[in-house]
Parts: structure tokens; C-alpha cells; sequence
């Protein structure tokens, strides 16, 4: 016979909860693939909306199988750059750089706008020794906060010689999340600069995922191995 003092066992998740529960499992796992398809799928559209006007008809495939084929605009554009880079890269195509960016430079608006896209460009696309070397972890913005930065280079010239400190100073890149495109370039002295095991790429998604995905995944507490 049960009283009053009985204890009851704990009742399980009702069907509304468990269902609650499976929806929102399947939007972590729809979502990333349906919205990197749909980004990929627009980016491809809108190349080939400004590419194919400007490929001549009878190029153009469309005009022989009545299909509006997905993509061949995207061909045509890298067709079309690995030409252009292979020509810039002989002697005649560098002449006509020269001369092309002489021009340019005397035109006062335009050569603003040019040298501005010129430099991103080098930066995002140029594989060269500017790339971040380590992920560290330095004081920002106060003495007792951590923040995740990047390594980028040695501070040299004028930079070194002016600032007040013995050793070397560490040019660090502080990423904003969750666009890690943005953020500060500060200097530090080498001893206030912990270098990561991480890799820059491990780095990226926990500053992007705001702290949610570490190296590994398991434990954020273990190092990874």
C-alpha cells in the first residue's frame, strides 16, 4: 500500500519534448548543408548573370540546346583568368600592366579605387609569407582577459626601434566574432604572446562559433592530440 510519503520515479520526457528535442537536432544538421548549397547555388547564378552577356552567341550553349545550363558562365570565367594570368605573367603582359597602371595612377579618383582593390586582392589571394603563422592567446583588451590572435609577423623598422620595450615585438591580429575578417593589429612584447599547439584553421572556427567548437570536440579541456 503506498502513502502519502512514497516517492514517485521521475517521469520521462513527454512526446511533446522528445519532439521539441528531434526538430531541433534536425535543423543543426539541414541547416549547414541546405545554406552552403543555397549559398554555392546563388554565387554560381549571379557569375553566370554577369558572365554569359558578355560571351558571344555562338559560344555560348544555350543558343544550341535550349537549356539554360547552371554553371558554364563560372567555366567561362575560369577560362578566362587562367588565360589573363598566364599572359601577365610574360614579358608583354607585364609591360602592358606597366602601362595600363601608369595610367591609372594619373587618373586621381580612379587611382584611389584601384590601388584600394589592388591590395586586397594581394592580401586575400597571394600566397606568400603574409600569411598568420601561429594562434596565440594574448591579454586584450586588460590584464586578466584572454582573447584568441593570430601571428602575423615580426615587428620591424620604426615600429621596433619606437616602442619602449628590450625585447622583440609580435605583430597579433585580435579577429571579431563571429567575422573574423575584421578586428585590431596590435603589437605585443614577445613574453606577453602564449603560442597555440592549434592550428590557424582550429583557431578560426572557435573564434567564429563564438567559443562553441574547440579543437576537440570531446573535451574542451583536453588538449588535442
Amino acid at each position: 500500500m503506498n502513502t502519502p510519503f512514497d516517492e514517485k520515479p521521475p517521469r520521462g520526457p513527454g512526446l511533446f519534448s522528445r519532439l521539441r528535442s528531434s526538430f531541433f537536432t534536425g535543423i543543426v544538421v539541414i541547416a549547414p548543408v541546405s545554406l552552403t548549397i543555397w549559398l554555392l547555388w546563388a554565387t554560381v547564378g549571379w557569375i553566370d548573370g554577369v558572365v554569359l552577356p558578355l560571351v558571344p552567341d555562338r559560344f555560348n550553349p544555350e543558343e544550341y540546346t535550349g537549356i539554360n545550363l547552371r554553371g558554364v558562365g563560372v567555366v567561362f570565367f575560369l577560362v578566362f583568368t587562367v588565360i589573363v594570368g598566364w599572359i601577365a605573367k610574360g614579358i608583354i603582359g607585364r609591360s602592358l600592366i606597366s602601362f595600363a597602371e601608369g595610367l591609372v595612377n594619373r587618373m586621381p579618383v580612379v587611382r584611389s579605387i584601384y590601388s584600394g582593390i589592388k591590395q586586397i586582392s594581394e592580401t586575400v589571394f597571394a600566397q606568400s609569407e603574409r600569411s598568420f603563422e601561429k594562434a596565440c592567446l594574448v591579454q586584450y583588451p586588460r590584464r586578466g582577459i584572454w582573447a584568441i590572435g593570430f601571428i602575423s609577423t615580426v615587428a620591424k623598422g620604426e615600429v621596433s626601434d619606437r616602442a619602449e620595450t628590450g625585447g622583440r615585438l609580435f605583430g597579433v591580429f585580435i579577429p571579431t566574432t563571429p567575422n573574423p575578417t575584421s578586428g585590431f593589429l596590435l603589437f605585443f612584447p614577445e613574453e606577453d604572446v602564449i603560442e597555440l599547439d592549434m592550428s590557424i584553421e582550429e583557431a578560426a572556427k572557435l573564434v567564429i562559433s563564438a567559443g562553441l567548437v574547440y579543437p576537440n570536440g570531446k573535451d574542451p579541456t583536453t588538449p588535442p592530440t
